[in-house]
């Protein structure tokens, strides 16, 4: 793509990274067919190649975002199927990150925008100030259908259909300190606790501990690591993203220098993709730039640091799971075929649901900001899971387990919580309903 920036715009390095992304795109249009809004809506302005056209008049002309852009670059899920579709390694992620800032720092929204958005930022990073939402969320949910009729509340409603109807005690495995290995160590590894996750499914890094120590791995939960800075980072909000970014390489590189860290192992995958990008985020910051790229080498998804202690092969269970693939996991990360096959060496039979490359349509706070589009997302997603007839489905991203969850009575649970059931752990409590 010809692009016609200034020398005085080019100087500004997020400018310069945008102009050589843009000129990579040669137009191609093989990203439309697995966008996930492109063939929900019909709308090649709801297209990656049209949401780069989008950004590259808004950044090269030097103009405020306008509604038209902010319009189709917020229905954008950020899923990245078109990255791993772009024959011409047009890095999109990256593209549409810098144009989201720019929105935010160019765009005044209406007042319920700003709102809510607001609301989301000082609530869903922060697991004390999320569960006493939620628990306010149980007096609220009666009035759902009320507040979506009206324009200023609409999008409140949508969240008190999603809150979940109880809510498990805070878990000691979001608590700080060591959990040693119970058999001979073979090694060391910190776990991110996160934010939304210990709160609405405290169970998996539960799950995750247990096995890890019953193989033999130490696992840090190091004091004062917190949200990935995910949630604000894809609202634009890239102040408060790079925040929580410090915070938590700091927090890591601390662990690492005193007492080792074969990995930093995450079990959200939306929060890995973003972790494995901590590197570029700080690339300008001489004060992090090389610790958080040290970081970023040693963030492993569960999966991925599991392969690496080739586990034994269990014998055949009469259980068939139906792997939902992130979108987090497949495209923002390029694992594919990792979890699949640990889940068979478990003694699981597998099987993939068609139109996998598909969004679910959770994508972080995508689900309560475009709830329609979500919705439309969610009821293919879960149609193509349950025309398996497997008995549980298996992903590795609490998002997605929260989104599908609400489409079908079909268990789902994370990848983890199977494998750990297999390798020696009890039953999941889900399973024994």
């Amino acid at each position: 793509m010809q692009t016609n920036f200034t020398p005085a715009q080019l100087a500004d390095p997020h400018v310069a990274e945008s102009e050589a992304i843009l000129r990579k795109c040669v137009h191609c249009g093989f990203c439309t067919a697995t966008c996930p809004t492109y063939v929900t809506l019909g709308n090649e302005l709801d297209s990656p190649r049209g949401r780069i056209y989008l950004i590259k008049d808004m950044l090269e002309n030097g103009r405020p975002a306008d509604e038209e852009v902010v319009t189709h670059i917020d229905r954008c899920l950020s899923c990245l199927a078109c990255m791993t579709t772009c024959p011409s390694g047009v890095n999109y992620m990256h593209l549409v990150d810098h144009a989201r800032i720019h929105i935010e720092n160019t765009y005044k929204r209406p007042l319920k925008d700003r709102l809510m958005r607001a609301t989301l930022a000082a609530v869903l990073p922060y697991p004390q100030r999320l569960r006493l939402a939620l628990k306010a969320a149980r007096l609220g949910r009666p009035f759902a259908g009320l507040m979506k009729r009206v324009p200023l509340l609409k999008t409140f409603g949508v969240m008190l259909d999603l809150a979940p109807r109880g809510l498990a005690p805070p878990s000691a495995a979001a608590q700080p300190g060591v959990r040693p290995a119970t058999t001979e160590r073979r090694g060391r590894v910190a776990i991110l606790t996160g934010c939304a996750q210990p709160v609405l499914k405290p169970e998996i890094n539960e799950a995750t501990i247990r096995l890890l120590t019953r193989l033999g791995v130490e696992v840090v939960v190091p004091e004062g690591e917190g949200c990935c800075g995910a949630l604000v980072h894809h609202m634009g909000r890239e102040e408060q993203a790079l925040v929580a970014a410090r915070r938590n390489v700091d927090v890591w590189i601390k662990a690492a220098d005193e007492g080792g860290l074969d990995a930093i192992v995450i079990t959200a995958s939306g929060c890995g993709t973003t972790i494995k990008d901590y590197g570029h985020m700080l690339r300008l910051d001489p004060a992090y730039a090389e610790k958080a790229a040290r970081v970023s080498v040693l963030a492993k998804d569960i999966t991925e640091y599991l392969a690496s202690l080739d586990l034994s092969r269990q014998e055949a269970r009469n259980v068939t799971v139906a792997y939902h693939s992130a979108c987090s996991m497949q495209h923002g990360q390029r694992i594919t075929t990792v979890p699949k096959l640990l889940l068979k060496n478990a003694g699981f039979t597998v099987r993939d649901p068609a139109e996998g490359h598909l969004c679910c349509g959770s994508a972080g706070t995508y689900n309560i900001l475009q709830p329609e589009i979500s919705a439309t997302l969610k009821a293919r997603k879960v149609k193509n899971i349950e025309a398996t007839k497997a008995d549980i489905i298996a992903t590795g991203n609490i998002g997605c387990i929260t989104q599908i969850a609400t489409g079908t009575q079909m268990p789902i649970l994370h990848t983890v919580e199977l494998l750990d059931w297999a390798y020696g752990g009890e039953k999941p409590a889900s399973l024994q309903k």
